[in-house]
């Protein structure tokens, strides 16, 4: 079937399931009824193959379970699939919310700063009709109210508001946690307790009581989503607080007394104010927004009370001990997974991971060992355990056993979570299958899918040594770099071309040898003689020139007697 086609055929089923659930009074989004056919479609209980083009009574027989399961307003499994729709219709990020805010606020306010723009008031009455027309830009820019009401074109005290606002929120929304996290913790102690006694799960059967669970794991954790946005909120209004005065006070020693002030010093100042105003007011905004986010959450809880009310889940609660995820944690956090009992497998820990906050733990780091041999029990997995590296995946478990048990065959208890989720539709973005199920990929997902290839930054404690000379020296002792010396060894190397080289050698430089000789030593002697006297003659002086030969090749010596005449001395 062509593309287009099938695409027809989609809107036509999507639209007539609308069109029953409606005639039922249940009126539905065209968003919930595309999910609740691939959902339908997914499950291979229902007999539907992937492969094969739809025939008339396929049409007919999945509008017809469609339709029942939009109707069953007593099953968790739809409040389920109705809150995950909802959230992720009506939820983004802070930068994609501010960024859709300001856009939205910018095409409201074009004409009305179009005509301040443009005016060309003169007259006393034409300025102050500007003057109107610039209050009223602020305050539809602000958000605050009616132009028209006097008492909002008093000054408003945002940070005020914000300092109010946060920690109503928040405190509203960790006593709602604290609610959910305490139903949470019940029910899953009581599904431990089937788990132990088979014989209770036919009676616990029609309770439903594993959607119910998953109900509200999925409602704790979209309120820790806005719970992490509000504080971050709370963070960012603190550092303008700060700015703020930093500003004000730059105001202040700027104007001081003076009755005029350069245009060039004060309105940058006035700018930045401004700026942050427009900054605290985004953030009243978005409080606002993840306040009645919550407050539209809290509906699709309704069925808790109808099928577990408080008699029945006081008799199930019977010799039970209900643990908290923390409890659950702490019981084994000194059972560590052994690396030499895994030769092929690699295993990281928490203090070995520079960026564990931001690693990617599967299954929303519940244990996949438990959730596939229990039937669907979600238990929190303990990272001290160990986190199993798995394909490019990280895996932990709640107990070393179950850490051992998974890693001998991953790819077991992988196709049985896959298994399970086809048939919990809700349970795909509960524990983050979208990469499994690609048509069933939330928008929030799809968004933040960059954050699924973060690899892990692990961190020990090595050390490396160099060896002083890995290699024998190739050192050229005749290297120059100085083009300069280059010329001056080449002028040498030219003029030597035009020398010759003598030598000669003497009786005394011939077969050169050591020798040696005695003498006896010297001793005093004297002697005495009756007169003085003494003589002196000349010193012999006679010199040979030419020895050392000259330009041609028959030496001639020439001798010169210098001695000074007997009489000369």
């Amino acid at each position: 079937m062509p593309p287009t086609q099938a695409e027809s055929v989609i809107k036509n089923i999507i639209r007539e399931i609308g069109q029953e659930c409606a005639a039922h009074g249940e009126i539905v989004s065209e968003t919930l009824v595309a999910f609740m056919v691939k959902a339908v479609v997914l499950d291979p209980s229902n007999g539907f193959n992937m492969d094969r083009t739809l025939m008339k009574s396929d049409v007919q027989k999945l509008v017809k379970l469609c339709v029942a399961r939009l109707l069953d307003n007593k099953n968790p499994s739809l409040d389920t699939i109705k809150m995950q729709v909802y959230f992720d219709m009506n939820y983004t990020s802070r930068e994609e919310f501010l960024e859709e805010h300001h856009r939205v606020l910018e095409s409201r306010l074009g004409s009305v700063s179009r005509e301040i723009t443009d005016n060309r008031a003169c007259t006393k009455e034409e300025l102050e009709s500007l003057y109107r027309k610039i209050v009223s830009y602020v305050l539809l820019r602000s958000g605050l109210g009616s132009p028209t009401d006097i008492k909002i074109v008093r000054e408003a005290t945002v940070p005020a508001i914000l300092h109010e606002a946060i920690p109503a929120t928040t405190q509203h929304i960790d006593s709602q946690l604290q609610i959910a996290q305490d139903q949470v913790y019940r029910y899953t102690a009581i599904l431990e307790k089937v788990t132990k006694n088979p014989l209770m799960s036919k009676e616990l059967e029609p309770y439903m009581l594993k959607e119910a669970l998953y109900n509200v794991r999925q409602y704790e954790i979209f309120l820790q989503i806005i719970l992490s946005d509000i504080i971050t909120c709370a963070q960012e209004v603190e550092i303008m607080i700060k700015q703020l005065g930093a500003q004000l006070e730059h105001l202040k020693s700027t104007i001081k007394s003076r009755t005029a002030v350069p245009t060039s010093q004060v309105f940058p100042i006035f700018i930045a104010l401004a700026s942050l105003w427009t900054s605290f007011q985004d953030e009243t905004v978005l409080i606002s927004v993840l306040s009645s986010l919550t407050s539209h959450l809290e509906p699709f809880l309704g069925t808790h009370e109808l099928l577990f009310p408080d008699k029945i889940m006081q008799r199930l609660l019977d010799d039970v001990t209900v643990k908290t995820d923390v409890c659950r944690i702490k019981e084994h956090m000194e059972d560590r997974v052994c690396l030499t009992d895994f030769r092929k497998l690699e295993w990281l820990f928490p203090e070995t991971i520079a960026n564990f906050e931001k690693l990617l733990i599967q299954y929303r780091g519940f244990c996949g060992y438990t959730f596939a041999t229990t039937d669907g029990l979600l238990l929190p997995g303990n990272p001290t355990i160990g986190i199993l590296k798995y394909k490019e995946k990280y895996y932990t478990f709640n107990t070393r056993d179950a850490a051992y048990s998974f890693a001998e065959n991953p790819e077991n208890y992988i196709d049985l979570i896959k298994g399970k989720a086809k048939k919990n539709a809700e349970l795909i973005q509960l524990l983050e299958l979208h990469q499994q199920f690609e048509t069933l990929v939330p928008y929030s997902q799809v968004r933040d899918v960059d954050k699924h290839y973060i690899k892990p930054i692990t961190k020990c404690e090595s050390s490396t040594q160099t060896d002083t000379h890995i290699l024998p020296p190739t050192i050229v002792r005749s290297y120059e770099w100085n083009e300069w010396e280059l010329r001056r060894k080449a002028i040498k190397l030219a003029n030597l071309r035009q020398k010759i080289t003598h030598s000669v050698q003497t009786d005394l430089s011939h077969m050169r040898r050591e020798n040696c000789s005695q003498v006896y030593p010297s001793k005093d002697a004297s002697t005495q003689s009756k007169r003085e006297g003494s003589s002196r003659v000349p010193r012999p002086q006679i010199y040979i020139a030419g020895l050392r030969g000259g330009r041609s090749k028959t030496t001639h010596g020439v001798k010169v007697n210098l001695t000074r005449a007997v009489d000369e001395t």
